[in-house]
């Protein structure tokens, strides 16, 4: 069995319904995620970052609650999500779940859907639930299945150079060892015509975002 780990940022509502792979998982917060964590009612491990945005209330109840604080300074070279990301390897994550990255800063958002494809998180199933989608994270050699209603549209987005050899079932607009050049907008708005579908790569990493489902 793989260590599953839930990782809640801090730049919107934790979704409700929680996704039902939620349950059972160590929890990691990122900064005000700590908030959102708990507003939700997950149990917190540890909470990690700055703690620029969090709220005393929640920081208090962490401290009662024996949470483990990593605290780091406000000048520094990563998000607290990637902080946040970071301890779940750690913590030997093999699945991790991430919630609360949409919402505040457009910047921010964009970083922190970049860094979900980092190479740090290669060894991890990576699925992350942001603003109402689901974005899947599809590394090289790997196959993804997507599970949505027949009809539902998938954006496929290369991160940090080409896909390369992608090949897709149950999409409408198939793709058979087909390449995808960062940039591109050939992967955007596809659909499923058989759930779930799968995407399989070769080389590379892609972003496969269902954007209109949240928590299922």
């Amino acid at each position: 069995m793989g260590q599953r780990i839930v990782v809640v940022a801090g730049g919107e509502r934790v979704p409700t319904p929680l996704p039902g792979e939620v349950a059972n998982a160590i929890v990691v917060a990122a900064d005000s995620g700590l908030d959102g964590a708990f507003d939700a009612g997950l149990p917190v491990s540890v909470a990690i970052g700055d703690f620029d945005s969090v709220s005393s209330t929640a920081l208090e109840r962490a401290g009662r609650e024996g949470v483990r604080i990593e605290r780091h300074p406000a000048e520094k070279d990563q998000t607290d999500l990637e902080l946040a990301l970071h301890e779940a390897i750690r913590l030997g994550a093999t699945d991790v779940i991430v919630l609360g990255i949409g919402g505040g800063r457009q910047d921010h958002l964009l970083a922190n859907l970049l860094v979900l494809g980092a190479p740090f998180l290669a060894s991890c199933r990576v699925t992350a639930y942001v603003a109402g989608a689901r974005v899947h994270v599809v590394r090289g050699g790997a196959v993804v299945e997507l599970v949505g209603a027949v009809g539902e549209t998938v954006t496929l987005v290369p991160v940090g150079g080409p896909g390369v050899g992608i090949t897709t079932t149950g999409l409408k607009y198939s793709l058979r060892d087909d390449r995808l050049e960062p940039g591109t907008t050939r992967g955007v708005s596809n659909v499923i015509e058989q759930s779930p579908a799968t995407v399989a790569l070769a080389e590379g990493v892609l972003l496969a975002i269902l954007p209109g489902q949240g928590a299922s």
